[in-house]
């Protein structure tokens, strides 16, 4: 469990690996925050349920606390430069010794929901179980081999009811098997320890749970 060094696949981020040293693998992709330390500490909880997590640090290095901060990181991002970030981490994870050539999952967080469900659809052949929190995106789910899984918010701020909507419809029409589960009393990043004012810990331990049995249905 340790921080990747720059020069390495998948520069400045972090992997988790099981004791047993090996497991199926799970790209994880942060919210607007940055590579925190909750980022890295679900890593490490993955790593103790039995998976191989990667998360790549999609900001540089850059971490923020305040809503502002984030959301200028986002408004100035380079979509090109994330979106190599993200197919240069699942390409690491999917030649990772310890995956052994294993099925991959995506779990993604607001801003890291959308690129997962993305990756997703851009590479079916390697991703087969996608969860998101609190983030949604409708691409052209028609080629994705992958069954989905989303966490949401009873009330969302930044996270309109019609866009999970769309997500779900368009999930729906390509076949995939899809569960979409709202958690009553909660809003945005209910899920996020480091985020006293949402953090709701009896929706993000349930949230959690599934999370676990879901990634072992479909790719162990």
């Amino acid at each position: 469990m340790a921080d990747l060094k720059p020069g390495e696949p998948v520069a400045l981020g972090y992997e988790a690996v099981p004791a047993g040293g090996e497991g199926p693998g799970v790209l994880v992709l942060h919210a607007w925050w940055g590579l925190n330390d909750f980022i890295r500490g679900l890593c490490d909880r993955l790593a103790e349920a039995g998976f191989v997590a990667v998360a790549p640090d999609l900001w540089g290095g850059v971490v923020s606390t305040a809503i502002d901060d984030a959301r200028s990181l986002v408004d100035q991002h380079d979509g090109a430069a994330i979106e190599v970030a993200v197919n240069l981490a699942l390409d690491h994870l999917h030649d990772h010794p310890a995956v052994g050539g294993r099925p991959l999952g995506a779990l993604g967080f607001s801003f890291g929901a959308a690129w997962a469900l993305a990756l997703s659809a851009k590479r079916p052949d390697d991703i087969r179980a996608v969860t998101v929190f609190y983030g949604s995106y409708d691409p052209d789910f028609s080629q994705s081999q992958a069954a989905y899984q989303g966490h949401f918010a009873e009330t969302d701020l930044y996270e309109p009811e019609e866009y999970m909507a769309q997500m779900e419809a368009a999930l729906r029409a390509a076949d995939r098997p899809v569960t979409i589960y709202r958690y009553p009393g909660t809003s945005h990043w209910f899920c996020e320890s480091d985020r006293p004012d949402a953090y709701n810990p009896e929706a993000a331990d349930l949230a959690w749970d599934r999370t676990i049995t879901f990634l072992r249905e479909h790719l162990q």
